[in-house]
């Protein structure tokens, strides 16, 4: 079963060729609008503040949400001084990777993995994965939003938390893509559409301006499929329910599951 050749929405920016690929093998027709660029906060003092409190022996607990955050940290803090110092002083502490990406960065640095987050790697399962682990100090390495609810949660556990924001999304430079997803949205031109991060949904109703309530509306009329939980609560706090999420947060599956989908309520 496929996607029978219907037109499917993405909004991935990092991974757009792959992602369009994926449609295609799995019968659909792709259409790929880059919803955000991802950009180093260069000038972060936040970053430098935790170096030097990490450093000091001053944290107990990082928690990295990104392997990519993880990288832009190291980038920015590399500016100022070896990259090996931060390699060490994360030896010193209790490591904890959201998902797969960044377990496989300290592979790569050669850090120890204290706990790695089950999926689907939502700050709840994080909160669980931790909850026996005795660490009084935590940092937290951000991946371009505040999540609040991990921060209570921390909190509420009797930890005190220092964020630690490493880089912004901002959207594309070249807004054409999306502009047309919206216009052909409006229209009823697709038949799924596909979102990776709930940052995609927030940037999408930026360009669609005055006219995002018709576009939310058009979305519920779609077949919506989102990445995990943490996605699907953006979507939901801005009215769109998705049909699906994945057996595993991966894009891979995300991208066959739709199809699966889409094709099981095909006439």
């Amino acid at each position: 079963m496929s996607a029978g050749g219907a037109k499917v929405l993405a909004f991935e920016s990092r991974r757009a060729k792959e992602i369009a690929e994926l449609i295609r093998i799995n019968g659909g027709e792709p259409f790929v609008a880059p919803a955000l660029i991802e950009v180093p906060i260069e000038n972060n003092s936040d970053a430098f503040a935790f170096a030097d409190r990490l450093y000091a022996g001053g944290f107990d607990m990082v928690v990295l949400l990104t392997g990519a955050g993880a990288r832009y940290l190291s980038r920015v803090l590399a500016t100022r001084e070896p990259e090996e110092l931060l390699l060490e002083a994360l030896r010193k502490v209790i490591v904890v990777a959201r998902g797969p990406k960044p377990v496989a960065v300290m592979r790569e640095w050669q850090v120890p993995v204290h706990v790695q987050v089950p999926e689907p790697n939502t700050y709840r399962e994080l909160l669980r994965a931790i909850a026996s682990t005795p660490a009084a100090r935590v940092a937290v390495q951000e991946y371009g939003r505040t999540n609040q609810e991990l921060i209570d949660g921390l909190q509420q556990q009797g930890r005190e938390v220092t964020s630690v924001p490493v880089y912004q999304w901002t959207l594309p430079a070249d807004r054409a893509p999306l502009e047309e997803a919206v216009a052909d949205l409006l229209s009823g031109a697709y038949k799924t559409v596909l979102f990776t991060t709930g940052v995609q949904m927030d940037h999408l109703l930026q360009v669609a301006g005055a006219r995002a309530p018709q576009l939310i509306q058009s979305l519920q009329n779609t077949l919506v499929a989102s990445i995990g939980p943490t996605c699907t609560e953006t979507l939901r706090d801005h009215g769109v329910t998705p049909a699906l999420e994945p057996s595993h947060p991966k894009m891979g599956i995300l991208v066959r599951e739709a199809a699966l989908a889409y094709a099981n309520l095909r006439p």
